[in-house]
């Protein structure tokens, strides 16, 4: 396993994300125990010392078996990641009884890396509100020890992130982004890496492998990569692609079985970033992948000015391409939550004053329609 230097500690590049474990009858509040600590073992004894928790998690059990399992390991022999869950607002005000109670779930008296949870249009003024004292109160535990390293996650835009650092920049010791070659440009991933790297951010990575969407490629992409590198699987493309990141220190892949666990623990055996041509090839795939399923807005913003409910036209598409290229998911809904109910796509009139001045040509109308629909 290949280790990454963090101050005067060497964290293990693979992490292991908690979100996804093994579950009975397919129920995902109740996690397969004997199999989860059967993965936790074998990360263990293949060098994995990171463990990532988090309140939410499997229905709020995920703190609670983590915590179970990794009690049969020295305390010092892993690190345990939660955090603070700002993805709900009722949770805003219950910073403290929250971490207390994560605390107990997970049987520990400190947590070695602490995260607020999912910053992003949302929750951001609910974080920035000093009447929360979330800032204040997590920086207090850290000060008394229990909490060791205070860092953040982000689903947000690149300026909601900018907003959140001007404030809590200073005190954030490491930041989680979604990264992998498809965000490279589809959520702003090169940005945002950027951004970290300005603030001397050091990045943990999530979604890797995009909820699984980069886990299996097409046939013809498959072995286009073949051609390029014979002994490497579709999955450590996309870790091969983060090990050419420069800032990245812990990569965190939601396992959910014993052999998905394994085949990536051989990918860690060793680094091997992407040369020039392997770069341009995995990007030329993600491109092709996103040609396919999106529509190419470029924010010029002409239709903005044209739009009778001045509707945000360009933002509405990001996400709408999001939320079609996933297939739902939690982004788009959660950003849209966070706008007034006439901003939202259902608002459009279907009017097509903005395709006239389109320089694209497109079909905006239709796409809002499609997104409100499916939205529900």
């Amino acid at each position: 396993m290949i280790h990454s230097k963090f101050g005067d500690i060497s964290l293990s590049q693979l992490g292991m994300g908690t979100m996804r474990l093994p579950t009975v009858d397919g129920d995902n509040t109740k996690i397969d125990e004997a199999a989860t600590a059967e993965m936790v073992a074998m990360a263990m004894a293949a060098g994995v010392n990171y463990y990532d928790t988090a309140w939410g998690y499997h229905g709020g059990q995920s703190e609670r078996v983590i915590g179970r399992v990794l009690s049969a390991y020295p305390r010092e022999s892993y690190y345990l990641a939660s955090k603070f869950p700002g993805y709900d607002l009722a949770n805003m005000g219950k910073v403290e009884e929250i971490f207390e109670e994560q605390l107990r779930k997970c049987g520990v008296g400190y947590f070695d890396f602490y995260l607020i949870h999912n910053v992003c249009e949302l929750n951001i003024d609910g974080y920035l509100d000093p009447a929360n004292h979330i800032l204040a109160y997590l920086t207090a535990q850290k000060a008394n020890g229990r909490i060791r390293h205070l860092g953040f996650s982000a689903h947000g835009s690149i300026d909601t992130i900018r907003r959140f650092l001007a404030v809590y920049g200073s005190a954030m010791e490491f930041g989680q982004l979604q990264l992998n070659y498809l965000d490279w440009t589809f959520q702003a991933g090169e940005a945002k890496a950027a951004l970290l790297r300005e603030w001397g951010i050091p990045i943990w990575v999530m979604e890797p492998l995009r909820g699984g969407a980069l886990a299996k490629l097409s046939d013809a992409d498959t072995a286009r990569l073949a051609a390029l590198r014979p002994d490497e699987g579709v999955p450590a493309w996309a870790f091969r692609f983060l090990q050419s990141i420069p800032g990245v220190t812990v990569v965190l892949s939601g396992m959910s079985n014993a052999a998905q666990l394994a085949d990536n623990l051989r990918t860690f055996e060793m680094s091997a970033p992407l040369n020039e041509a392997e770069m341009a090839a995995i990007l030329d795939i993600a491109r092709g992948m996103l040609e396919k399923k999106i529509l190419p807005c470029t924010a010029c913003r002409y239709c903005t000015d044209h739009c009778p409910q001045g509707l945000d036209i360009p933002w509405l598409l990001s996400l709408y391409n999001e939320h079609a290229f996933t297939g739902g998911g939690f982004i788009a809904p959660m950003a849209l939550s966070a706008l007034p109910e006439d901003k939202h796509p259902s608002a459009c009139l279907g009017c097509r004053s903005c395709e006239a001045v389109c320089p694209q040509q497109l079909k905006i109308s239709e796409a809002l329609a499609d997104f409100a629909a499916r939205l529900g």
